[in-house]
């Protein structure tokens, strides 16, 4: 069942797997303004019975990153130019990029398991789409880079945070600060990639991954899903309790005394 089809970005879900796909090959998927609004509202429109987000793109390429349009002085309809967005406010300038970044934060929500299909170039904003799902399954040609820094500006789409808890945070700066392509080789053997296939085997092992995530109980996966992503904040001790508390949750709910 289709529920968004707008700039690029095309939402089908089908009880519990919804697919997101990027639409926009003759541009190798380039992001632009409206791609992050459409994107943000595919999230927005997801069905509650969905456990699993595929985000796959259409063509030989991911996603090539920003639209060189953006770099224009005309930049594109409608949307503030980065000169014009340079004169507003740092309030303002703010609210701006947050927007922005609504298209790359609701993969990682507690109740869904997201899996990014990544093949051929993952550059810039399309990189930080691919670090914002929770799961990486890569094709053997897929090549990853950062390149806002030969631009002169930051990685700002959430992309730093998963990407130094991957990869640690020496690797993660020399990444960002070269600009260098990471392989789907060294994205395996780094933790960018959770599996590395042939690209004629991509479509089929994300089905596998994905059958293999809607075996496992939805609470159950909910529970650890906050479990594990809250590790890293908390001490030893803390995730300790925090395994308890959730464990006697689960007990109770399997025990039907759940509220």
């Amino acid at each position: 069942m289709t529920l968004l089809d707008k700039d690029g970005v095309h939402l089908t879900a089908d009880d519990a797997i919804a697919t997101v796909t990027l639409t926009n090959p003759d541009k190798r998927n380039a992001q632009s303004p409206a791609t992050w609004r459409a994107l943000a509202e595919a999230g927005q429109a997801l069905p509650g019975s969905v456990r699993v987000v595929v985000l796959r793109a259409e063509g030989k390429s991911f996603s090539a990153g920003l639209d060189r349009q953006a770099f224009t002085p005309e930049g594109f309809d409608g949307e503030p130019s980065f000169p014009e967005l340079a004169r507003r406010s740092d309030l303002e300038l703010d609210a701006v990029i947050a927007g922005y970044q609504e298209a790359f934060t609701w993969w990682r929500r507690h109740d869904l398991i997201s899996v990014a299909a990544v093949q051929g170039h993952a550059i810039g904003a399309g990189f930080q789409l691919a670090l914002a799902c929770d799961l990486r399954v890569c094709a053997d040609d897929a090549q990853f880079a950062m390149r806002e820094t030969s631009l002169g500006l930051v990685p700002d789409l959430t992309g730093t945070h998963p990407l130094v808890s991957l990869v640690g945070y020496a690797r993660a700066l020399e990444i960002c600060l070269t600009g260098r392509f990471v392989h789907a080789e060294e994205a395996e053997r780094t933790g960018l990639a959770n599996l590395v296939v042939p690209a004629a085997e991509l479509d089929a092992a994300v089905r596998d991954l994905t059958a293999a995530l809607l075996a496992a109980d939805r609470d159950a996966v909910i529970e650890t899903k906050a479990l594990l992503r809250g590790a890293g904040e908390r001490t030893y001790e803390e995730q300790r309790a925090a395994e308890r508390a959730a464990q006697a949750r689960r007990l109770r709910d399997l025990a039907g005394l759940g509220e």
